[in-house]
């Protein structure tokens, strides 16, 4: 890799199943019947962005995905006429069996950290409630994973016009984006998603300005948040959302 290419490791605290249960819901999937030819497709595209990105991936991932090349060959290969319906094998069966299994444990673990929240008198709508924008006066907001933001990026860098993308500490610094979205959101209680890359024209452009997004998200300079399910993705500092909540400023 040349001098001049600036790269950024960042840490990734989903896993290959967390990407599989997004794309599940983005795609309004019934999970016991996942058309595994598309959501592979989905799921590799992400990775090539993910790489593209410089973002550390795990091997799980790449491991999910042979784990998928494997079942979408399986139900490739001519069905056994000689073996009743009812006995056949369905060859996405285990892996619908560890999201379900996985599912659960998230929703656990996810009401546990709720219940925590509440405790410390910090409030956030559950996200299975989708389309609830208020409860008794109180405007809920909760967190986005990384899946959600580069699903959104993943947006924009489609409507950028075509360019090499090739990122150099001459033109562009993530250090640089950093400062610029901190000294915004000294002026603004929040920002939409979208905001941040006012001004941007290329992939590069967008990917620094993704990547110093990140970076701040890891330090826990700023959060993310939505309104509802796949709703608007909003950027705040952490001690802001008490206040943005109660000015109502999320519903304008």
């Amino acid at each position: 890799m040349p001098d001049t290419v600036y790269s950024i490791k960042l840490p990734l605290f989903e896993g290959p199943l967390d990407l599989l249960l997004h794309l599940i819901r983005e795609n309004k999937i019934d999970i016991y019947d996942i058309p595994i030819a598309e959501i592979t497709r989905q799921y590799i595209e992400y990775l090539d962005l993910m790489k593209e990105l410089n973002l550390e991936i795990a091997g799980e991932f790449i491991v999910m995905a042979a784990t998928l090349i494997q079942i979408k060959t399986r139900m490739l290969l001519p069905v056994d006429e000689d073996v009743p319906p009812e006995e056949r094998e369905d060859p996405r069966i285990e892996l619908v069996e560890r999201l379900i299994e996985y599912q659960a444990f998230k929703s656990v673990a996810f009401d546990l950290k709720e219940r925590q929240e509440r405790w410390a008198e910090y409030f956030r709508r559950d996200p299975a409630l989708p389309g609830i924008e208020e409860a008794e006066g109180q405007q809920y907001l909760f967190d986005v994973n990384v899946f959600d933001l580069i699903t959104a990026f993943k947006k924009l860098l489609d409507s950028a016009p075509p360019e090499v993308v090739a990122i150099t500490r001459e033109t562009l610094t993530v250090k640089d984006r950093m400062n610029l979205i901190t000294e915004r959101l000294e002026g603004e209680k929040a920002l939409r998603f979208e905001e941040l890359f006012e001004g941007d024209r290329t992939p590069a452009q967008y990917i620094v300005t993704f990547l110093a997004l990140l970076e701040l998200l890891r330090l826990g300079v700023v959060r993310v948040y939505q309104e509802r399910l796949f709703g608007q993705i909003w950027v705040l500092r952490p001690e802001a959302a008490d206040e943005v909540m109660g000015d109502g400023l999320l519903n304008q």
